[in-house]
This record gives C-alpha cells, structure tokens and sequence, in this order.
C-alpha cells in the first residue's frame, strides 16, 4: 500500500484551522439508490402484432390493405397513449408513381424535454424482386416491415403501463420499400420516402431528440445484428449502450461485437436532421445482398419470425429506457 501525500493550498488551511482545534464533520453515508425496475417484454404480445399485420395482406401504399392496416395501427398506438398523430402526404417515386403515405406517430410524457426516438417502416415492398419467381409480385413482409413495428408495439404498450422517466416518440413511417434496385444516389433516396417527408415537416415544428434508434427485419429466426456503419459513424456511443446492454441481459448470440455493412435506411435521414441514430438490422454476410435469404421475396412471411428474437431485441431497448435511456 502507498500512502498519497494530499498538499492543501495555504488559504484553505487556514480556513479549515488547525487540526487539534476542529474535527471535519461527519458526513452522512450515501443513501442506496432505488433498484430500476426494468418492465418484461411479452414475446406472445409481439408476435401477435406481428401476425395481425401480415394478416391484412401485403401493406403496399396506394391499397386496401395499407388503408385497413394503417386503421389498425393508429387505434392500437390510441390503446396506449392519446397523442397520436397521422401525417398524411404524397410521394413520387423513382418510377413516377404518386403515393398516399401515412407517418403513424405516438408520443409518450410529451412534456419531457429529454426525448429518444423510436421508429420502424410498415409498409412492405411491392415486387419480390430478389425472388425467382413471382418476382412482379408483392410481398408480406413478416419480417421487412411487420417485426419492427411488432416490437414497438409491445413498448408501447409498456411505456403506458411503466411511465418512463424521459419522453419516448414512436414513429411508423412509411413508403420506405419502393425503392430502386441497384446502387448509386438516385437508387439509395428512392427508398425511405416517408420520413424524408416528415425530416423536412415533422410532426412538431423544431422537433429534436436525444438519439434515435431504428428497428429493420428484427424478428427472423437465428437473426444476427452486426453494428452497421452508418450507425457507427453518426452514433457510435448509441451503438455502444444498445449493445453493451443487449449482451449484458444475455442477448449475445443477437447482438454480436462485429462490424456490418452500410445500410441507407430510414437513419440515415434522421442523422440529417440531425437526430445521432442507429439502426438495428439483420444482417447476413454470406449472403450477396448481404441481408437474410428471405430479403425481398416471398419467404418473408410469418414462418420465419421467431418471439425469441423479438424478445431479445424488444428486452434490450426496455433496458435502456429505464435502465440506462440518457445519452
């Protein structure tokens, strides 16, 4: 042991007096911080939204079943909380058509100043066109479109049973799956078309948040989410904390300490604007597309999503809620 010699200022040791004339006063032991209660995640509540989604058919802006669907979606977020706004718009895409969009927003303790974002996309793609066949054909997207929305779906269910301690906005944004295939600028803004619309008109004027996290084809079964790198350069203490946290409730296997690859999805805009997110995204190396092998085609149907995996993601972002939910 070695002792460390402390070499006080002059004016602060004759404002303290000597030491055989004054005692230091007894400071009072540190009271035990309150345990946090960290709410449960319901993997059966979960699939269940995940379910009833995929059961309107596939959500491809311009139909009944988008229209049914987005129905569905704004009386469940009313469930939970009574501010709930349906921005309404209109889009072109790369191919010239003139889409109907809807952004499904949901705030929770409006009041806090302290806010974190939440957001996945609800629409699903209109051709599978990674498929061999059926290729003109829309798919279901159990897994691009309905596992993200599932997952805050539960949270918000939770988030009106456990107040929690900052304001939490829940975003289902829409018209992000018509996009281009191929690479480039052009093809890479084709996709996420209804939250470039709310980046340039949020649902509150001057809106900013915390950090965001973004929800992308969470819910197949074995799904492995690397750290990708849009998320990493824009938010990497944000990709930190989520998976520090996820590996620290037992969700390794989930969240591996591994790099991804570079995805332009719905964070990419809200960085633009301003707001550090991330995306959490199934990733798959082996793959050509780089994405699960059933990325755009019809196996994306409700046989591939597993609770498991909706648990260990929707568990991991109720521990930073409550848990750890400042930057």
């Amino acid at each position: 042991m070695r002792l460390r010699k402390i070499i006080l200022p002059l004016f602060l040791i004759y404002a303290c007096g000597s030491p055989d004339k004054q005692q230091p006063a007894q400071q009072p032991a540190p009271s035990p911080q309150p345990a946090v209660e960290i709410p449960a995640f319901n993997r059966d509540s979960a699939i269940s939204y995940v379910k009833d989604q995929v059961d309107f058919g596939p959500r491809v802006p311009n139909t009944k079943a988008h229209a049914a669907c987005a129905a569905y979606l704004e009386r469940q977020l009313r469930r939970f909380t009574p501010n709930v706004q349906v921005q309404e718009g209109t889009a072109t895409t790369w191919d010239g058509v003139t889409l109907r969009m809807k952004n499904i927003i949901a705030s929770f303790a409006p009041e806090k100043s302290n806010r974190v974002l939440l957001f996945a996309h609800w629409d699903t793609r209109p051709w599978a066109d990674e498929d061999t066949e059926r290729t003109d054909e829309p798919i279901d997207g159990a897994d691009d479109g309905g596992s993200g929305v599932g997952v805050l779906l539960e949270i918000a269910r939770q988030l009106s049973l456990h107040p929690p301690s900052v304001g939490v906005d829940i975003i289902f944004f829409d018209a992000e799956d018509w996009g281009k295939a191929g690479g480039g600028r052009e093809a890479e803004d084709s996709y996420a078309l209804g939250t470039q619309y709310w980046t340039r008109q949020p649902h509150v004027p001057g809106y900013t948040a915390s950090y965001g996290i973004l929800l992308d084809m969470v819910g197949a079964r074995g799904a492995k989410f690397r750290q990708e790198g849009y998320s990493r350069e824009a938010a990497g203490y944000i990709v930190d904390k989520v998976w520090n946290t996820a590996n620290a409730n037992g969700f390794s296997d989930y969240f591996p300490y591994q790099p991804g690859g570079w995805v332009t999805d719905d964070h990419v805009y809200v960085n633009r604007m301003g707001i550090p997110s991330i995306d959490i995204i199934g990733s798959d190396p082996t793959a050509v597309s780089g994405f699960g092998k059933h990325w755009h085609t019809h196996r994306d149907s409700i046989e591939i999503i597993d609770p498991a995996t909706l648990h260990a993601v929707g568990q991991t972002l109720l521990a930073v809620l409550y848990g750890n939910p400042n930057p």
